[in-house]
């Protein structure tokens, strides 16, 4: 009985050393908009480093009874927004999009990992703009085919989808860098289906409904400029073409005249001068 009860002791010690001690591979993924405030939570007494970023910049920890933070790191980023409890937790205030990036917690005794924290901030998302980029024009045209663009701006680890009622038809993400997006789409004129472009990020999307009748029974802005000029510039040309010819045609009948006209005088004179 006396050898069990060692036995289950040492059991309960061994494991309790594993919990402490053990190496995690696992990342906690912390999303966060820009401007809250974010903990990332562990129960750890002894000594704990927090550190920051691919190159491990240490910015807090805890050695014995004393808290230090070293918030001047990485040009003072951090600076008076780190809270380091006693138990290892570490909260960041006023959060900002240079705070994205891996956290982690350190056993300092051992040099062990205690957690990792991928935390990303979000900025507030932007509302999708849907542009065409082709349309047929009315009476011109015996297409019905209608493509349309859907665009966002400056945006990071977002996704840009079109969605035909609840159902998602495409869809394109953006990486942790800030980029621009755009997404097509093709419908046709006469389309009563309800179509949205949805851009969301794991905190909160932006959503505009496409309006059919207003982007595709007209002409694309940009073709419908190049209609009109092309039209006044052939009026123009008609215009001179038929000017050019009437002038031409009443030069030549003047010309005629005129030398019918000094073909008879000469004949007049020669009669007159053989009398």
């Amino acid at each position: 009985m006396l050898k069990l009860k060692k036995m289950i002791h040492l059991i309960i010690f061994n494991l309790t050393l594993l919990y402490l001690f053990v190496v995690s591979d696992a990342v906690t993924v912390k999303p966060v908009m820009v401007g809250e405030s974010v903990t990332l939570v562990i129960q750890r007494n002894g000594d704990i480093e927090w550190k920051f970023g691919d190159r491990n910049i240490l910015i807090a920890q805890i050695s014995g009874y004393k808290i230090a933070l070293h918030d001047d790191a990485l040009g003072g980023s951090f600076k008076g927004r780190l809270i380091l409890a006693p138990t290892g937790s570490l909260t960041i205030n006023n959060t900002r999009i240079t705070d994205s990036g891996n956290y982690e917690a350190i056993y300092t005794r051992t040099s062990n990992l205690l957690d990792t924290f991928k935390l990303t901030v979000h900025a507030p998302l932007p509302i999708p703009v849907i542009s065409t980029y082709f349309s047929p024009c009315p009476n011109t045209s015996s297409e019905s085919r209608c493509v349309l663009l859907c665009s966002v701006v400056n945006v990071s680890a977002v996704s840009l989808s079109w969605y035909k009622g609840n159902r998602v038809l495409s869809s394109i993400s953006a990486s942790d860098l800030s980029i621009s997006l755009s997404l097509p789409l093709e419908v046709e004129t006469q389309d009563k289906n309800t179509y949205s472009c949805v851009v969301s990020n794991p905190l909160s999307n932006q959503t505009t409904h496409l309006d059919i009748d207003k982007l595709c029974n007209t002409c694309s802005d940009g073709l419908c400029r190049t209609a009109v000029i092309l039209l006044a510039l052939s009026a123009v040309l008609v215009i001179a073409l038929v000017a050019v010819l009437v002038y031409e045609f009443r030069s030549r009948c003047l010309q005629k005249k005129k030398s019918v006209q000094e073909e008879a005088k000469h004949t007049y004179s020669s009669l007159n001068f053989a009398k």
